[in-house]
């Protein structure tokens, strides 16, 4: 597969994409959805009764970290704040993936899916960071407030295109900018980062569909591999990424908020392994799950149904604790802690004996 590389000192988008004709496209031509269908899912995903198990009955745990934790902690470390975003601790910089702190996912802080759980940290309480890896410009992946609180104290922002360019709107210096088309690739001190395929969309209001690019990320390391699948529907473009840049040491999956309404943007648990297969992972850790209530499936449901399939088929699996430390260089299976007792509805009380 033939890739170009962004010069390490360029913050300037590259020359225009092949994948864009208007607007952005993906590799293949998707079944389009049209108006009324769309209202119509819109409808009731907002405004008729959905399951009751949407949401956890309980808190969810969460380890609380500090600045210094993360500090202290070795190299080749990880951790999940919560949906699709993760800090890893590489060369001892520190990187993050769609970093979203506020408590909606949404355009506004009075309405739209609310956080199960707080963020491990504040971002105030966040280390300086080497650079936000970001996969597209949805709510749930890209929040302004965090990215303005997040400029000051981040030294490169790695975007597809188009995303960039938001950012430099929202006040973000253009030299921390470097966007990337698919296949791209750019180097921060030793470190590698592809801009890869994903099959999805973009947009954050009624008119600028597709405006801007959608990517997952190759992130090298060392010799350490992770690939970050941002969200996306099944596609051959996992095993292209696979035989370009796999075996990886760890997949940060995209498993949760899928829907039989969008199958061809969202993933169902049984293809997010079967992505995994495909870009040759070794260790799958599902992300975009246990934070946000994004569809119809019960909260806990991704988590069963990943931890099953991946047992059925002896894929080592991470489930770690929002805020628990996973090493890169042996990661730990985690326990199964959607199940803990703290998260079922409590038992009711026996009546008083008379």
């Amino acid at each position: 597969m033939a890739q170009s590389s962004l010069p390490a000192e360029s913050a300037l988008a590259p020359p225009a994409s092949r994948h864009y004709e208007g607007r952005y496209h993906n590799l293949t031509v998707l079944p389009q959805d049209g108006l009324l269908k769309k209202l119509r899912i819109g409808f009731k995903f907002l405004f008729l009764s959905r399951p009751a198990d949407t949401r956890p009955a309980a808190p969810v745990p969460v380890q609380r970290l500090t600045r210094e934790q993360l500090l202290d902690a070795p190299d080749n470390s990880l951790w999940r704040l919560g949906h699709s975003t993760v800090l890893l601790k590489l060369g001892n910089d520190f990187f993050i993936t769609d970093p979203v702190f506020v408590e909606r996912a949404s355009p506004v802080q009075w309405a739209g899916p609310k956080r199960f759980h707080q963020p491990p940290l504040s971002v105030d309480e966040l280390p300086a960071l080497k650079a936000v890896i970001l996969s597209h410009d949805h709510y749930d992946h890209l929040d302004e407030q965090t990215v303005v609180q997040l400029a000051a104290k981040t030294e490169f922002f790695l975007t597809p295109l188009g995303v960039g360019d938001t950012l430099i709107r929202w006040g973000v210096p253009a030299e921390k900018v470097r966007q990337l088309d698919w296949w791209q690739t750019t180097e921060i001190d030793g470190a590698r980062f592809a801009a890869t395929p994903s099959q999805h969309f973009s947009g954050r209001g009624l008119f600028d569909s597709n405006s801007t690019l959608w990517a997952s990320w190759v992130i090298i390391a060392d010799n350490l591999r992770v690939f970050f699948s941002g969200d996306s529907g099944y596609f051959d473009g996992f095993k292209q990424i696979g035989e370009q840049y796999g075996p990886f040491d760890l997949t940060l999956m995209e498993t949760g908020a899928y829907n039989v309404n969008w199958p061809s943007v969202h993933m169902q648990p049984e293809q997010s392994l079967q992505a995994h297969i495909d870009v040759r992972g070794r260790w799958l850790l599902p992300i975009h799950n246990g934070t946000f209530d994004l569809s119809t499936h019960s909260w806990h449901e991704p988590f069963d149904r990943i931890a099953a399939l991946a047992s059925s088929q002896g894929i080592p699996l991470s489930t770690p604790q929002m805020g628990e430390r996973v090493s890169l260089l042996q990661p730990h299976a985690g326990q199964h802690w959607w199940l803990a007792p703290v998260l079922q509805p409590a038992p009711l009380a026996a009546p008083p004996a008379i």
